[in-house]
């Protein structure tokens, strides 16, 4: 149940996670506005029962009245996740949006939240410079634009080390990675930001990784896998049926040691300056190429393109926050139209540093539909058939070229 304000005021409820920015405003805005403050964590991944044990506690001893952690995985992959799958979205190319594309499931909550605890003001900790302020307040204008949001830290341009100053001089908790990295971790993957990558050149170093630490100075040997996909949907592993969020986080673990999904993505924020971050997606990148290759299989190539040109911009308007534009409905239809016959398993090899597809099989294979074999014999078609069909595909250009003979 929610915690109420023992002394009847209204309560803060601050958007949590337990790093620095928001341990900070804890103790900043009890002082500061004088009201109690209620932190709340919205599990949207990467939080086992250890983790959520310190939160709490790290939240009450920095001075909340009370804290709530509220579990959003299953939500968020059905909300969210299956949609990034089946669009096979990537950003730049190379990003799979592992954080980011949950602010709106968190603001969705913390609306709740405050609502049940009757109180008309909320606070995050999204700095002036980043996309998550436009990601929550864009949410939250939609969702509850009756309540009041508080954001100190873009607002009065707080530094890092300033708000770690702040704690220490009042002895409070320090969050793990202290002012150096700003990490972000989610049922997608890790984001660490650091001052390598406020620049476009170098890597940030080995010990700032988080699920994929050691993976090359500790080389593991190589494995082997099996995933099983049903009208898009991840279901199985190495033969288990599993429920999404259980297959995704498995899929982790397993990835992880071998480096896979580990990169530094480069380019626009939605404010429009580019900008840097270093990523670990191992579940992400194994499902989304496995997914991918799978498509390859049982789609058609005309599906496949009109599929990539929707794809793109809904991977855009997820990562700016527009989660709840009614386009992304109208999307999120035709993405699963598409899905009909995207079933069947994907044979997947890890070694360091490297996924590699093995094979895929599926009982909706326009492969083993064909009698032809490609590059071996003709099928369907005899070889004059394919003799015509090259001299007509050759029209447009045999045309081009002669026009250009005659006005020579």
């Amino acid at each position: 149940m929610p915690t109420p304000s023992p002394s009847g005021e209204q309560p803060i409820v601050l958007a949590y996670s337990g790093g620095l920015d928001t341990s900070f405003l804890v103790p900043w805005l009890k002082e500061t506005q004088r009201r109690p403050v209620i932190t709340v964590t919205v599990d949207t991944g990467g939080i086992d029962e250890a983790a959520a044990r310190m939160l709490a506690e790290r939240a009450r001893a920095l001075g909340a009245i009370g804290h709530h952690q509220v579990d959003a995985r299953a939500d968020y992959f059905e909300q969210v996740l299956r949609f990034l799958i089946m669009g096979n979205v990537k950003r730049g190319q190379l990003y799979p949006l592992c954080v980011g594309a949950e602010r709106v499931m968190q603001a969705q909550t913390i609306a709740h939240m405050a609502r049940k605890l009757g109180t008309n003001m909320i606070a995050h900790g999204c700095t002036a410079a980043g996309n998550d302020q436009v990601r929550f307040e864009v949410a939250m204008r939609t969702l509850a634009p009756e309540l009041e949001v508080l954001a100190p830290v873009r607002d009065r341009a707080f530094k890092r080390q300033e708000e770690l100053a702040y704690l220490e001089e009042r002895h409070l908790p320090v969050p793990p990675y202290g002012a150096a990295y700003s990490v972000n971790r989610g049922l997608w993957g890790v984001t660490i930001g650091g001052k390598e990558t406020l620049t476009s050149s170098g890597s940030i170093p080995d010990h700032a990784w988080v699920l994929t630490r050691d993976a090359f100075t500790r080389p593991r040997a190589p494995e082997t896998h099996v995933l099983a996909f049903e009208r898009g949907r991840p279901t199985g592993l190495d033969g288990r049926s599993l429920p999404p969020v259980a297959l995704i986080e498995a899929l982790e673990t397993l990835a992880a040691p071998f480096g896979i999904g580990r990169g530094i993505h480069l380019g626009d924020t939605i404010i429009g300056t580019k900008g840097r971050v270093a990523f670990e997606a191992p579940a992400a990148e194994v499902l989304l190429t496995a997914h991918r290759e799978l498509e390859k299989l049982v789609l058609t190539g005309r599906q496949q393109r009109i599929k990539e040109l929707l794809a793109q911009p809904y991977g855009d308007l997820v990562h700016e926050g527009q989660l709840l534009d009614p386009v992304c409905r109208d999307i999120e239809s035709f993405l699963l139209s598409s899905q009909e016959r995207v079933t069947g398993e994907v044979r997947i090899s890890f070694r360091p540093g490297n996924l590699f597809v093995e094979g895929v099989e599926s009982p909706f294979s326009l492969m083993a539909a064909s009698k032809g074999v490609y590059g071996e014999a003709a099928g369907e078609w005899t070889p004059q058939d394919a003799l015509g069909f090259s001299k007509i595909v050759a029209l447009t250009g045999v045309f081009h070229r002669r026009a250009g003979e005659r006005s020579a």
